[in-house]
């Protein structure tokens, strides 16, 4: 397998294109280290754009919700979709107000969603969407019982139409402004956990 993915009508990057990534690797970190993705796609003419928590397996997206969402039932029927994820890293604040900027990095991936039928997958599917969520915490925990199962509606998309786009260090100012007295720089933003807060009947065990 291909360390790059292949560019595509749909992931070349025009804009600023030096900012773009085809690396498998920077994709997959991107992934990995959200929470949520946001999923845009169109039902008869209407576009709809929906955020909900995602896995990796492999190279196929996972999602999961309701068996009674419409949406997603759409996007088991086939519904062309695109997928984004983006970091916000820092705010750059430049010297003038056109070269203000983000440093981020983000990720699209564009196909087609499956549903996952097969009991074991799903299970396995839902297995690695706990080990992201919280890592080890799957055999401490009660496993869905059959009604949680079949209530919870599980899709997955290959991973092959892809692209990263990143930005990261000062602002870039014009020769003419360098000498504007106003401060330019990054200002940082970063997601971390905080301190567990437990809840109602928890037992005194580790987190």
């Amino acid at each position: 397998m291909s360390h790059q993915f292949a560019q595509t009508p749909l992931t070349r990057v025009r804009r600023a294109a030096l900012r773009a990534d085809y690396d498998r690797e920077t994709v997959h970190a991107i992934l990995d280290s959200a929470y949520v993705c946001h999923i845009a796609f169109a039902v008869d003419g209407q576009p709809h754009c929906i955020p909900t928590a995602h896995w990796r397996i492999g190279d196929t997206l996972h999602i999961h919700g309701s068996n009674g969402s419409r949406l997603l039932r759409a996007l088991a029927e086939g519904a062309a979709a695109s997928v984004c994820v983006s970091h916000v890293d820092g705010l750059v604040l430049a010297r003038s107000a056109f070269h203000h900027s983000m440093n981020y990095r983000s990720a699209m991936i564009y196909g087609r969603f499956e549903p996952v039928v097969d009991e074991a997958e799903k299970m396995a599917s839902l297995v690695a969407f706990m080990e992201k969520v919280s890592p080890a915490r799957w055999p401490t925990v009660r496993p869905p019982n059959s009604k949680e199962m079949a209530a919870t509606f599980m899709l997955a998309m290959p991973i092959v139409e892809a692209v990263a786009k990143l930005r990261s260090g000062p602002p870039i100012d014009d020769e003419a402004d360098m000498d504007w007295p106003v401060w330019a720089g990054v200002m940082p933003l970063e997601t971390r956990f905080g301190e567990p807060i437990a809840a109602v009947a928890t037992p005194t065990v580790a987190v």
